[in-house]
């Protein structure tokens, strides 16, 4: 059993302004991704040069934080923002939705490769390899925010929270999501590889992780379980991440097209 350290979510503050981890950890996974891309987008068959990379981060940002938090009001807090309209504006205190971060950047990259004149799946396989360092570190926002826990364990990782012991299933998510996902893909992607086959082993592999982390993941208290005492929203909007990522696997092997680096 490890005791919950029980961090502040403030990370420091200047005069009035109060900056938080969880904003901080965004901004970490922005950073690490625009160095790994400006590496990646050297590659002689990718399909951005170094110099798009600013403007590449820019858009995906705004996907991310747009679509994140809209998604989350509309998949899982929409009963707070009848209580609280100004719920809408609280980044700071979560509720940042992967799925609906997800279309948020996909919207993003489509108005992306039309100003630069690429195709739609080329930018996706190559967003598609670094995209898990942001997700890693929206998970070591959302330990410090203290949320997301699992069910009670007696495993020796478990974390003493509020008087029971819990799956940090925040920490499974980063390490699977975050970390095996992005070794996964960068060993895949480490030769050029047929268009779409990166995207859809993305959406697989996330659609994967997610959906058996969901198994000891609580769900939201608001929501609860869909059926069964077990089916949660995360597994049911996986659910199509994982079809559509075997469907593009399968396209890219069946009528494969230029290889482009990822």
């Amino acid at each position: 059993m490890i005791i919950y350290p029980d961090i502040d979510r403030v990370a420091f503050s200047l005069g009035p302004l109060k900056v938080h981890w969880y904003g901080l950890t965004y901004l970490a996974g922005f950073v690490l991704s625009f160095f790994f891309a400006r590496h990646r987008a050297k590659r002689a068959d990718a399909p951005i040069e170094p110099k798009d990379v600013e403007d590449l981060i820019f858009y995906g940002a705004l996907g991310v934080i747009l679509g994140g938090r809209l998604g989350y009001l509309i998949f899982y807090g929409w009963t707070e923002v009848l209580k609280d309209p100004t719920y809408i504006f609280k980044f700071w205190e979560g509720g940042m939705s992967f799925h609906g971060g997800l279309l948020g950047v996909l919207v993003a990259m489509a108005l992306f490769a039309r100003k630069h004149d690429r195709g739609f799946f080329e930018i996706t396989d190559f967003v598609a390899v670094f995209t898990p360092l942001g997700l890693f570190c929206g998970r070591i926002g959302n330990f410090i925010n203290g949320e997301l826990w699992g069910g009670p364990t007696d495993l020796p990782w478990g974390f003493l929270h509020e008087g029971v012991v819990k799956h940090p299933s925040m920490l499974y998510e980063a390490l699977f999501e975050g970390v095996i996902l992005f070794v996964l893909l960068a060993w895949f992607s480490r030769k050029p590889r047929p268009t779409r086959a990166v995207s859809g082993l993305f959406l697989l592999g996330y659609g994967v992780f997610r959906s058996g982390i969901e198994f000891v993941r609580l769900p939201d208290g608001h929501i609860g379980y869909l059926a069964d005492g077990w089916f949660t929203m995360g597994q049911l909007l996986c659910l199509p991440m994982i079809a559509y990522g075997l469907y593009l696997i399968w396209c890219a092997y069946r009528t494969p097209q230029t290889a482009v680096a990822s």
